[in-house]
């Protein structure tokens, strides 16, 4: 493998210099960019939603089939596994999830029951199915299929093919071997990295605002500019910290943390909140989920509460895609195929399930009155709703503290992600170049939440229309891979390994 370091420049200097014109941009003409992003978003949304529902519905079907299949158990890569089950659990959901399903968990399903689709009625017994259905299908199967659509090629790329882990290199099958060094090939990986950068800029922000909601709401901390930057410029130094100390120690280390209190957090939600009606919820929701599946990963109407959650969701996912998808691969290898599918699709939604039935119940659980106070504030939401519980204080201090461990693994990943494509996909980038990324992605998330009332916002919608040809890469990479095996596998020469090898 050769990382020639002279063309990597390209990438990192565009990348980079795209990711602040934005931001300066942002914060010279607010108004002005907010109307464009706002005009590209509906544009897209409203003309290609079908697309994204459809290719995020593909991606699932794709993914169950290629684990179910023949190549089901080709190891990724050779020798053991580098991180054990739990562990490389803990890493997957804390980087794919973490901080969306806590910002998420009591606000969506509060959301949707008070504000569904215009054929159910608000606040109803139907409309609370349908907040807990839709809640599913958006935080569910198709965002990991979404990643796995890349992380599985990209992961098989490195490890059985010795390629570069570069985005651009899993279109090799449709560009020729100088396709991903060209001009089309650097396009992709600047994109990726503008989308990697904006996407996690903007998560980060918005960890930070409700880490800050909730000091101020459970302490009476000031939610202010100055403690926003005392709080960021902590966790840079300890994202820093993480970073250098690399993958076996720091992101591990943290991820099993975060797996730990986010259990501690679900179980008492669970024992303090109202137990059975969560078990109901879980349980016919799973149900719901299951049964509609079919109708609601492909449903689009003329309703615009399609366009702004559930195509909004699946853009977001694939914008979201560049940073998850490297980061799987980078910690799933010598995984099988078959392990890597049930891994990353399965078990991760599973958790997701948990989370939202236990956090949606609960507030939908506390009667319509309290619920419209509490998504007056999506960063707050959550705080308002444990208010209403035995032990709710202590959950809401977990719940914090669950924030800045989830803020600093995201982080953490997202270093190692930048700091790879900003080097032309060496999979160990140097410790400069991460530490480059940590204090830039944390500046950048600063920058967002005091430079603007809806910086972030803004950044989120930049970066789902600049993620836009993505949803094109993720479907490549789909033929890509098959390509890939049927050359290393082909049904004639019948060498696949058995189970017995596999393990």
């Amino acid at each position: 493998m050769h990382h020639n370091t002279e063309g990597d420049k390209t990438v990192f200097v565009t990348g980079l210099a795209l990711v602040l014109a934005i931001v300066i941009l942002g914060m010279m003409f607010p108004e002005a960019l907010g109307t464009i992003g706002g005009k590209a978003m509906s544009f897209l949304t409203g003309g290609f939603g079908w697309l994204y529902n459809a290719s995020a519905f593909a991606f699932v079907i794709f993914c169950l089939g290629v684990g179910m299949s023949r190549f089901g158990n080709i190891k990724l890569g050779e020798g053991d596994p580098e991180f054990s089950t739990a562990t490389w659990f803990a890493m997957l959901f804390s980087a794919g999830m973490g901080i969306g399903l806590v910002f998420w968990g009591v606000a969506e399903p509060l959301n949707h029951w008070l504000n569904p689709i215009s054929t159910i009625e608000a606040g109803s017994v139907e409309a609370a199915e349908f907040a807990m259905r839709k809640s599913f299908l958006h935080w569910g199967l198709q965002p990991w299929a979404i990643y796995s659509v890349l992380g599985l090629p990209l992961a098989y790329l490195m490890y059985n093919r010795k390629e570069d882990g570069l985005i651009s290199n899993l279109l090799l099958p449709f560009m020729g071997k100088e396709g991903p060094r060209s001009g089309w090939g650097k396009l992709i990986n600047v994109l990726a990295l503008f989308a990697t950068a904006a996407g996690i800029a903007t998560s980060l922000g918005m960890g930070a605002q409700q880490i800050n909601s909730g000091l101020s709401f459970v302490f009476g901390i000031p939610d202010t500019g100055m403690v926003k930057i005392v709080m960021v410029s902590i966790i840079t130094v300890l994202v820093i910290l993480c970073t250098v100390t690399g993958m076996q120690k720091g992101i591990k280390y943290m991820s099993n943390l975060n797996l730990a209190i986010a259990a501690a957090i679900l179980g008492l939600a669970f024992v303090f909140g109202p137990t059975a009606e969560i078990m109901n919820t879980f349980t016919s929701s799973v149900g719901n989920y299951m049964q509609n599946w079919l109708s609601d990963s492909l449903a689009i109407g003329n309703d615009p509460w399609y366009g702004s959650w559930t195509v909004f969701y699946m853009a977001w996912w694939i914008a979201w895609s560049p940073f998850c998808a490297p980061f799987i691969a980078k910690v799933s290898k010598g995984r099988t195929i078959r392990e890597f599918v049930l891994g990353v699709l399965i078990a991760p939604s599973l958790g997701s399930f948990v989370w939202f039935a236990i956090f949606g119940t609960m507030s939908l659980n506390v009667g319509v009155e309290a619920a419209a106070q509490a998504i007056q504030s999506t960063s707050t939401a959550l705080f308002v709703i444990m208010e209403n519980y035995p032990m709710g204080g202590l959950i809401s201090v977990l719940i914090i503290f669950v924030l800045f461990t989830f803020f600093i693994t995201s982080a953490n990943g997202a270093t190692y992600v930048l700091g790879t494509l900003s080097s032309n996909g060496n999979p160990e980038p140097s410790t400069k170049m991460k530490i480059i990324w940590a204090v830039l992605q944390s500046a950048l998330a600063l920058v967002l939440m005091l430079g603007s009332a809806n910086g972030l916002s803004l950044l989120q919608t930049i970066s789902i229309v600049a993620a836009f040809p993505f949803v094109f890469v993720l479907i490549l990479s789909m033929f890509s891979l098959m390509r890939f095996l049927h050359e290393d596998y082909p049904a004639e020469a019948k060498e696949l390994p058995s189970a017995e090898q596999a393990g």
